[in-house]
């Protein structure tokens, strides 16, 4: 096992870069790619850095020429040959050959585009634009750097024995939730921390602790790169960024109306079981269901990504009862700032009612709280959106308006289109 200690004390980036490969990303990623490479090839969008925790002046923290540095490496990077053969060959989701050859050839020849960065009021301004297919692949690996950087420019000040304790203390914390979670009978849990974890190393031994601790009940992870290294399911389905780019894109109120559909039918015709997962929230879960035609109430499941999570899958529950569907055969995954408590409390309500999963992201693979003075190591929310396409805006909703995104005058319409009235605003703490 890698002593992360030493490694972090040792840190050069040439022989330690935070991002090793273009499969150092999550699972849906790829899985979107392929669908905007088929349905959506000539849009162009840009790519936008979003710290929503602005208390951490990340530009004030993380020195601008490694960040360079890191993101031209991240440019370099390439399929190696196995991982081609891995996701050309290897079974996901009961399928194989998930990649089809046209896009596995463009896959293998891609190299990411350039960025566009800046320091402004103590945040750094990081833009990608292109091709939808060529540029969405920099979402992970920015926040990534981003929030490993963050983390070394803490631990840096720290001695050799001073790392051994920090990392002994968090893996100790770790532990205990895992004891915590090992006692859930019928818990059905996976990996989504890496967006925003700690670093690579933290997120590979994380997920070797959850196989160890959890065994059947831990089934996989987003990490497409460690997935492959550690012989465990790739774990993902889609994600807001297609419903907002699809929704900037229809030119009437009546095509905004449809565009999150369109979105779902394009997806139908690629993948069936289990990928078959609706994201609801994009514009508000009500209003979304309300209006959903009726073949998505045959799909496999749902996830509850914001708001009221209990509250969200009641929803859910009520709807399939409407449309003559068995909610006991379908399948509720949360996936929203869940820790242990919140695990234990959702899985608590609705196992029995609904087919339980949880997808563990940031709280998993960045949960360094109380372990440094002033909590320099706390997590945040750190996020990389597709904030236009083709020259028009996004806009996201949510179901918490905390976590809104577009235009005023965007967001104004988009609520009146989706019928979205009053919001409880939560707090996003990653």
């Amino acid at each position: 096992m890698v002593d992360i200690a030493t490694r972090v004390h040792n840190h050069n980036w040439r022989i330690d870069p935070i991002v090793r490969s273009l499969i150092d990303t999550d699972f849906y990623k790829l899985l979107m790619c392929q669908s905007i490479f088929r349905n959506k090839p000539d849009t162009h969008v840009t790519f936008s850095l979003i710290n929503r925790s602005t208390k951490v002046r990340l530009a004030d923290l993380v020195d601008e020429g490694e960040l360079r540095e890191q993101l031209d490496h991240v440019r370099s990077l390439s399929l190696t040959r196995g991982e081609s053969t891995w996701l050309r060959g290897n079974m996901f989701y009961g399928k194989r050959q998930m990649f089809r050859p046209n896009f596995m050839e463009w896959f293998e020849g891609l190299r990411l585009p350039d960025y566009h960065l800046e320091k402004r009021n103590g945040q750094f301004e990081l833009t990608f634009e292109g091709r939808w297919a060529d540029v969405m692949l920099w979402e992970i690996p920015a926040l990534a750097v981003l929030m490993e950087l963050r983390s070394r420019a803490v631990l840096k000040t720290m001695g050799k024995f001073e790392l051994q304790v920090l990392y002994a203390r968090a893996m100790t914390q770790l532990w205990e939730k895992i004891e915590h979670l090992r006692g859930i009978d019928g818990l059905k849990i996976a990996d989504f921390g890496t967006r925003r974890r700690h670093s690579h190393l933290w997120q590979d031994w994380c997920v070797q602790a959850m196989q160890e601790g959890l065994g059947t009940k831990f089934i996989g992870t987003s990490n497409c790169k460690i997935a492959m290294r550690r012989d465990i399911e790739a774990i993902g389905t889609n994600a807001h960024e297609l419903p907002m780019v699809y929704a900037a894109l229809a030119d009437t109120d009546a095509e905004l109306a449809q565009a999150p559909y369109q979105v779902l039918a394009d997806w139908h015709e690629e993948h069936d079981g289990n990928l078959r997962i609706i994201l609801p929230d994009t514009y508000g879960t009500e209003g979304f269901l309300k209006n959903a035609p009726d073949w998505l109430a045959s799909w496999t499941g749902i996830r509850i990504d914001s708001g009221d999570a209990a509250a969200g899958a009641e929803t859910a529950i009520r709807w399939w009862q409407e449309r003559g569907e068995d909610p006991k055969t379908k399948l509720v995954i949360f996936s929203d700032g869940l820790d242990v408590a919140e695990i234990e409390r959702l899985f608590a309500r609705f196992q029995g009612r609904v087919k339980v999963s949880f997808g563990w992201g940031t709280n998993l693979t960045n949960d360094f709280r109380g372990l440094v003075p002033e909590d320099r190591l706390a997590p945040f929310s750190l996020v990389c959106k597709a904030v236009s396409a083709n020259g028009r805006p996004t806009v996201k909703l949510s179901d918490n308006p905390a976590k809104a995104m577009g235009p005023a005058d965007q967001i104004a319409r988009y609520k009146r289109v989706f019928g979205v009235g009053n919001q409880v605003a939560q707090a996003v703490e990653v």
